[in-house]
């Protein structure tokens, strides 16, 4: 049985820590921990094999023994503190919640870390993503893809913004991620034998004749820049979603999800 300790005020050592992991990125790369918030979000947290220091939990919200439930049969034994629902209300980031919160260790995402175990592995690269939605969005898709992973390009956004965690239900902590500079992730790419396909609006093919069927990343850029010029100049090949309105582009994670499973219908789902 966990020993329960129990805050009941904001000007808390821990409170004030936790409130500063939430708001600044800085504080998240210093001290290598990040807050999660929801019982999804940590139950897929700890399959992915995340390490959690500590769980708040508020009672009137989320009773002990469903707190103690989300652990199923792992081995953590994390610190439980049960705060008061002003204390609660003041750290988490969602309006509707479930009464619970955990405090985890980042894992690393170093690129030359990455292992790709499918001989002809599917691969999205987002280059400079900025917003938590899209990035969180990318992230879903990503893994309702299966993919064999997920790499990130110039990033400009913490990877474990309480934003992208949330956009992405959790999906930050399912798919396998890499982080690196578009150049690290070219010459990646490169050495695997990987082919690279970026979308973009000039030179480019209908995805559809596209072969993804060998080893393939599908590289997206931002909305209002597109992919730079150093991925153009490396491209295998340039690859377009025909547009039939007025506008010539969509929402990344949408264009994404939409080439992604072309590639996944290729490969026969598999």
């Amino acid at each position: 049985m966990h020993e329960i300790k129990q805050i009941s005020s904001v000007q808390n050592a821990l409170v004030k820590k936790i409130l500063l992991l939430k708001e600044k990125s800085r504080e998240r790369k210093k001290t290598g921990l990040f807050i999660i918030e929801g019982q999804r979000e940590i139950e897929l947290a700890l399959k992915g094999g995340y390490e959690i220091e500590t769980v708040l939990f508020q009672p009137d919200l989320i009773d002990l023994n469903t707190t103690n439930a989300l652990f199923g049969n792992s081995k953590l034994t994390p610190d439980y503190i049960e705060v008061t629902k002003d204390i609660y209300q003041k750290l988490a980031y969602r309006q509707t919640t479930e009464g619970v919160l955990a405090l985890a260790i980042s894992k690393p995402t170093v690129l030359e870390e990455l292992e790709l175990k499918n001989k002809n592995p599917l691969i999205l690269v987002a280059e400079a993503p900025e917003k938590p939605g899209n990035i969180g969005a990318l992230l879903r898709t990503a893994d309702a893809a299966n993919l064999d992973a997920v790499i990130i390009a110039n990033p400009r956004t913490d990877l474990y913004n309480p934003n992208i965690i949330r956009s992405s239900v959790g999906c930050v902590f399912t798919n396998r991620i890499a982080i690196g500079s578009t150049s690290e992730v070219i010459e990646f790419l490169k050495a695997k034998n990987i082919n690279i396909y970026c979308a973009a609006l000039s030179a480019s093919e209908n995805y559809i004749k596209t072969d993804f069927k060998p080893a393939s990343a599908i590289v997206v850029g931002t909305e209002a820049d597109g992919l730079s010029q150093e991925w153009l100049d490396n491209s295998t090949q340039n690859i377009i979603i025909p547009m039939q309105g007025e506008i010539d582009s969509m929402n990344v994670s949408v264009s994404a999800a939409i080439v992604i499973f072309e590639a996944k219908r290729q490969r026969n789902f598999e």
